[in-house]
């Protein structure tokens, strides 16, 4: 038996350096590099996507998805306003404005909602999400404690599904979209951790 379990395991083994040989960039770890020191206080800080309607994406990055407005910015000369949310406690954000802007930019992994003022009052006008050609952007992710019970919610809210999560070959994975079609893929880390 342990030979027998050994030659699966030799087989198995195998089969994935075979498979790995077949993959694109097989070799990619020779491009990898460990951080430089100088860059040890470096931080993903921000996603920015343009928006057509600052109405409709405050209401759905903050009530349908349960993120918080953590800062607003206007530049009137320029016509555009910015919005970032993102998954603080409301009891940490600073009250005086300034303390406020330089907390809300030391925070990790926000979403920076640009408005382009005018969008919203144009039926014509849309952005590209990214997903269609030419393709570029894909997609944010959430993580939440359970996909099923998080799209269960969306769907009770009317959101856009681009993949429930059991369609497809991935399962326990979704995809839903905001008002300005760009994909959100909502994950459980477990099960990630089991594709």
């Amino acid at each position: 038996y342990e030979n027998y379990e050994r030659l699966k395991f030799s087989n198995r083994s195998l089969a994935m350096a075979e498979q790995q040989e077949q993959l694109p960039c097989p070799d990619y770890k020779s491009y990898l590099s460990e951080p430089d020191e100088s860059c040890k206080d470096f931080i993903m800080q921000q996603t920015m996507m343009r928006i057509k309607d600052p109405k409709r994406s405050l209401d759905f990055y903050t009530r349908v998805l349960g993120m918080r407005l953590l800062k607003r910015l206007d530049f009137p000369s320029m016509k555009f306003s910015l919005y970032f949310v993102g998954f603080e406690k409301a009891e940490d954000i600073p009250a005086d404005e300034e303390e406020r802007t330089r907390w809300m930019f030391s925070q990790k992994a926000t979403v920076e909602l640009t408005h382009n003022w005018g969008t919203e009052d144009d039926p014509n006008f849309s952005y590209h999400n990214g997903n269609k050609e030419p393709k570029g952007f894909g997609h944010i992710g959430l993580a939440v404690p359970d996909v099923y019970k998080a799209c269960e919610r969306f769907e009770s809210l009317g959101v856009n599904f681009v993949k429930k999560p059991d369609a497809g070959k991935m399962k326990g994975l979704a995809f839903i979209t905001d008002p300005d079609g760009y994909w959100i893929e909502i994950l459980n880390p477990n099960k990630m951790a089991t594709l």
